[in-house]
């Protein structure tokens, strides 16, 4: 280990020194462009990326009802304003998935779950979901290791000749209470460096109406303690040095205090939880091109995250229930590319990690203090290679992780290879239909909830692993009037054993490795844009997904065989943009089939299918000194109720309405 921190801490001193020449070399990706979901056809795994005009377009402003668009995914939505949303891909749950701002990855140790709710889209000029690896090389060992990559991308500012700044104002107002204002500035400091400064507000009340049904008796109620209040600020830094080597820097802060609203159950008292919660970190991103066959990226990270939790009740000693955790992270990767020959490029990559987690959860308790700290190394090995229409990709991660404690039990060290390969076919020279396949081993090590958690937690516990295959069809053309139209089909299967799951034993529950999950699927998408006369055009996608998740733990169980709680056999979405001189025109529907709240598949368990549409009108208007874009939208168009999870409404039809002044 003491070898393994000093090669990381040489590599990383070596990338703020280095001398880089301005040669572009390998790892070209080639992308299929100006797509409301792009789609990279020609990637050997399945890759979606949704861009900055088609978020404003749809009216989407933040990061969760962004992915709701993709195929495969699901997101976890225990409803409320500012209620948490978690996402997983083709059900294999949400600690599966990297998070990346920028390239460099978020993180949670102790609960393993990021609330992408939280990240607007107002300063991203995009968002990619990889089933599977990304198809370039200079990635960090952590996005090698986990079974995809929810990629954010910052809008990077660009200015005119004679301008060296910009300012972009925005007021949204909406239902329930929503109000959000926001700005962004931008100012060129040099030549060669450039900064942006954002700053977000967001409060809503949340007291939306909703239906209560008591057998016969339907009576409308009001969603209690679901307001929030949220403060966001970042700060980015650009800088490229005379030798064309760039270096970004950026600060992030977020706080925020809200209701649980809680299930609604006959009877119940209204939940009194409340949350706030507070993010802060800062990153540094090095690139550097050593020659023409060289290319390094290294990466320096630290979060601090702190949260509390308080309810109030007859059922605590003291009539309140207060958890106070406090998480910090070190964060160093770095990445090595190396072009070895035509065609042939390979790259090295290389993450070390430090997590402590403090809490006040057993303060005046007899409980020991475990107090625990994580060393964690992740190393990577990837190759890229291509001959004529075959191109292939692979990799092998290896992650060894530490535990310390201060008192009681600690786990046993992890440690696993985890191999992918995956390959992309051109079946004909001069059209472009390309078959894909895949095969990746990931696995994800328990967190500190599921190791610690009082009275829950596991010392013993194993890693979950997870076994993905998948293969696909893609294709695309397009013919004058109709600038592209591409098809994309992909069936997988994955084999999920050791499964972390919270299991009764005789007095409590506990976390333990119970199960076995077989998971069937296809993800279908399609993309198309038209123009239709001059300054007018239409945009289309559409991604539908059938996927069975199967319990195969034990034979004798009355759950064996039964789909895994919330997993619809269909799920879908759709959207049309319709472009013109004087207003475009968005349309977006959601839908989720039946689904099960519990294992067991019984009819009291059974939940509703749901549609959700939405319609965007929005226009902006040239004035001599500033630009106006107004933006008018309605979610939930039908007023119909639903749940993602059960006995957590969401909200019905809502108004939104925003001014953005550019400046």
């Amino acid at each position: 280990m003491r070898k393994q921190i000093g090669i990381i801490i040489g590599v990383l001193a070596f990338a703020q020194t280095t001398l880089a020449q301005k040669d572009s070399i390998l790892l070209d990706n080639v992308e299929v462009v100006a797509s409301m979901l792009h789609r990279n056809i020609s990637s050997a795994t399945n890759i979606q990326t949704i861009q900055k005009a088609d978020l404003i377009d749809l009216g989407i402003d933040n990061v969760a009802d962004a992915v709701k668009r993709f195929a495969g995914v699901s997101v976890r939505d225990y409803g409320g304003i500012g209620g948490m949303k978690t996402v997983s891909i083709h059900n294999l749950g949400t600690h599966h998935v990297a998070i990346s701002y920028d390239g460099v990855t978020l993180s949670n140790t102790q609960a393993g779950q990021i609330d992408i709710g939280r990240y607007d889209t107002d300063n991203l000029s995009s968002i990619s979901l990889s089933l599977g690896d990304e198809d370039q090389l200079m990635l960090a060992a952590r996005q090698y290791v986990s079974a995809g990559v929810l990629a954010l991308k910052s809008e990077r500012p660009h200015f005119e000749a004679n301008r060296t700044n910009h300012l972009k104002v925005n007021l949204t107002a909406g239902s329930f209470g929503y109000l959000s204002p926001s700005f962004r500035y931008s100012h060129r400091v040099g030549e060669r460096t450039s900064v942006s400064f954002q700053g977000k507000m967001m409060r809503a009340d949340g007291q939306y109406p909703y239906t209560l049904t008591n057998g016969r008796l339907k009576t409308r109620e009001h969603r209690y303690n679901s307001d929030i209040q949220s403060w966001q600020g970042e700060v980015n830094l650009y800088h490229t040095f005379a030798n064309a080597s760039e270096l970004d820097v950026k600060a992030y802060w977020y706080y925020s205090q809200r209701g649980l609203p809680g299930a609604v159950i006959l009877y119940a008292n209204p939940s009194e939880e409340r949350m706030w919660d507070e993010d802060f970190f800062v990153q540094s991103v090095y690139r550097a091109h050593l020659n023409q066959r060289l290319q390094l990226e290294a990466r320096l990270k630290y979060t601090h995250s702190w949260n509390k939790y308080r309810d109030v009740g007859s059922e605590y000693p003291s009539g309140e229930q207060v958890d106070i955790d406090r998480q910090d992270e070190y964060y160093g990767s770095a990445t090595l590319g190396w072009n070895i020959a035509k065609g042939l490029d390979m790259s090295i990559a290389e993450d070390l990690s430090y997590n402590k987690l403090k809490n006040n959860v057993y303060v005046n308790t007899n409980y020991d203090v475990p107090l625990p700290t994580r060393l964690t190394s992740i190393s990577a090995l990837a190759m890229k290679w291509r001959i004529n229409r075959l191109k292939i990709n692979g990799s092998l991660g290896y992650t060894y992780a530490h535990e310390m404690v201060e008192a009681g039990n600690k786990p046993a060290d992890k440690t696993r290879f985890t191999p992918s390969i995956a390959l992309n076919y051109r079946l004909l020279a001069h059209i472009p239909l390309f078959f894909r396949a895949m095969w990746k081993n990931t696995f994800r090590v328990p967190t500190f909830n599921d190791l610690y958690y009082r009275r829950l937690g596991n010392v013993n516990l194993r890693p979950e692993i997870a076994h993905q295959y998948s293969t696909g069809l893609t294709w695309e053309t397009h013919y004058r009037a109709l600038r592209y139209l591409s098809f994309t089909v992909d069936g997988y299967y994955h084999d999920v054993r050791d499964k972390i799951v919270a299991f009764p034993s005789t007095y409590v529950w506990r976390m333990a490795n119970y199960g076995k999950v077989d998971i069937w699927g296809v993800d279908m998408t399609m993309g198309a844009q038209v123009d239709i006369a001059s300054r007018w055009n239409a945009k289309f996608s559409a991604a539908a997904t059938w996927q069975q998740a199967l319990d195969k733990t034990n034979t004798t169980s009355q759950t064996y065989n039964s789909m895994l709680p919330y997993t619809p056999k269909w799920s879908g979405n759709g959207s049309i943009v319709l472009s013109t001189p004087w207003l475009n025109i968005g349309y977006s529907v959601i839908m989720q089939g039946s689904r099960y709240s519990s294992a067991q598949n019984k009819l009291e368990y059974r939940m509703n299918a749901f549609w959700e549409h939405s319609l965007t009108l929005n226009r902006e208007f040239q004035l001599k000194s500033f630009r106006l874009n107004l933006q008018a939208k309605v979610t939930n168009l039908t007023d119909q109720q639903y749940e993602i999870i059960q006995y957590y409404p969401m909200p019905g039809r809502q108004f939104t309405f925003s001014g953005t002044f550019y400046f």
